[in-house]
């Protein structure tokens, strides 16, 4: 495909993502199923570019601001029609995969200007701030969740914490210890070509040394793993039930922990999963007939009230609560730019009052698991010391020490558990285990 054509797809796609609610992956899988003529080195750079793009819009329109005419901005040159197109051609330039020569032997002679400019421009944008302000513009970062990593981490993280959040994930499986091993889960794999590594926290875990399409694989078939990131297959042993217990999963969705916690209680005693989201859960249930796991009772809930016969009953209750997903951005960056101080606000509310009601599932002696996804303080330990606050029948446990029979205590506080990009290569977690005190009559 002609070069000009591949970045008109790239735009396509970019400019559906900026109006489109949708997750930008399923964007890109929705238009290569309606785009089959696309090549697999198409599709690459395709998404790459796209992702790159999302992941360096503010760096990019900096560059852009002071590289490009406002005229030329107004669309008046025939092939930079919008600012998606210097973007992409922005973004090509910053990833060092092309030069303004490249570009310009690729492209009309009426473009070669605006591609130097911007070329030139790209120096003035050189890594080293120190500020909040510089720090969030080398790394295309909103100044707002800057400003609160700078406070939470300090501003070396802080940097550290940008740069790894601008690197893709990788892709990590956790092996389903119903139906095979991890040795032979690999081996599994790497018979059809696929070559993997142990994960370096979870013992269930393995990376796979190359980006494919792990979906229509035999062994995924099989049900022999899941896709899983690293860390959250952590904060399932973090839940640590025994095989008898009875465990509440409070907001199950799609089920990769609960099926995780399956496998750890070895196929026995009962896990109950709840989500608001009947399509999450209808996920769910094909995933657990491709696992083999028949321990799992799934059940709608409206999220407001809860089901009579789960009050006090549970032994282990992970709360895996909404939010707003910052400790992903690896995979989807385009969140960097939809999410806002107000959203964050107005999640934590709604985080507390959902540890509140699923609380009450929680037996004498019972543990209780409160986890996300995010980096930011006022919905990690500010939900868990309000909660604690008002529900003085619990109290903290040390989350180590429940790490220490995986060989991984070092990856947790004697508090909370936190996992970090730039730390442990995973996604951000958070997690906080508290023990309901025995009555005292």
């Amino acid at each position: 495909m002609k070069f000009s054509s591949l970045i008109g797809h790239t735009v396509e796609i970019s400019m559906i993502i900026d109006t489109d609610s949708r997750p930008a992956d399923a964007i890109i899988d929705n238009f290569f199923r309606t785009h089959r003529y696309l090549g697999s080195h198409d599709r690459r750079f395709i998404a790459e570019t796209v992702y790159g793009i999302l992941r360096w819009r503010m760096l990019l329109d900096g560059i852009i601001t002071r590289a490009v005419a406002p005229d030329a901005l107004l669309g008046r040159d025939l092939f930079f029609s919008n600012i998606m197109t210097y973007r992409c051609c922005a973004y090509l330039l910053h990833a060092r995969t092309h030069t303004a020569s490249n570009l310009c032997a690729e492209l009309p002679d009426e473009t070669h200007d605006s591609l130097r400019s911007l070329e030139r421009h790209l120096a003035d944008f050189s890594a080293g701030g120190t500020s909040c302000r510089e720090i969030a513009l080398e790394n295309s970062f909103p100044e707002w969740m800057v400003d609160t990593w700078i406070a939470q981490f300090g501003t070396d993280e802080t940097q550290r914490l940008c740069q790894a959040l601008n690197q893709p994930a990788p892709i990590t499986v956790r092996v389903n210890t119903i139906k095979t091993t991890v040795e032979e889960c690999r081996n599994a794999l790497k018979r059809e070509g696929i070559e993997t590594q142990p994960t370096r926290w979870s013992p269930h875990g393995l990376t796979l040394r190359k980006r494919i399409n792990v979906f229509q694989l035999d062994a995924f078939r099989n049900g022999f793993f899941e896709v899983q990131d690293e860390g959250s297959q952590i904060l399932a042993l973090l839940v640590d039930p025994k095989p008898s217990a009875k465990v509440v999963d409070a907001c199950a969705g799609a089920g990769g922990k609960t099926l995780a916690l399956g496998a750890g209680m070895k196929n026995r005693g009962v896990i109950y999963a709840l989500d608001v989201h009947t399509t999450r859960l209808d996920e769910l249930r094909k995933r657990l007939k491709r696992s083999g796991v028949d321990t799992v009772r799934v059940k709608t809930v409206d999220g407001e009230t809860l089901p009579e016969d789960l009050i006090g009953i549970a032994d282990n209750v992970l709360v895996d609560a909404p939010c707003s997903g910052l400790g992903t951005i690896r995979r989807n960056p385009g969140m960097k730019w939809t999410v806002t101080p107000e959203d964050v606000a107005e999640i934590s509310r709604k985080q507390a009052r959902i540890l509140d009601l699923y609380s009450r599932c929680v037996k004498e002696n019972g543990i209780l698991v409160y986890g996300t996804c995010t980096t930011m303080p006022e919905e990690n330990e500010r939900v868990v010391e309000g909660f604690l606050a008002s529900h003085p029948e619990f109290e903290l446990v040390s989350p180590a020490a429940r790490l220490e029979r995986y060989s991984i205590a070092s990856l947790a506080g004697e508090k909370y558990f936190q996992l970090l990009p730039h730390r442990h290569n995973t996604d951000g977690f958070f997690a906080a285990v508290m023990k309901k005190a025995q009555r005292q009559d």
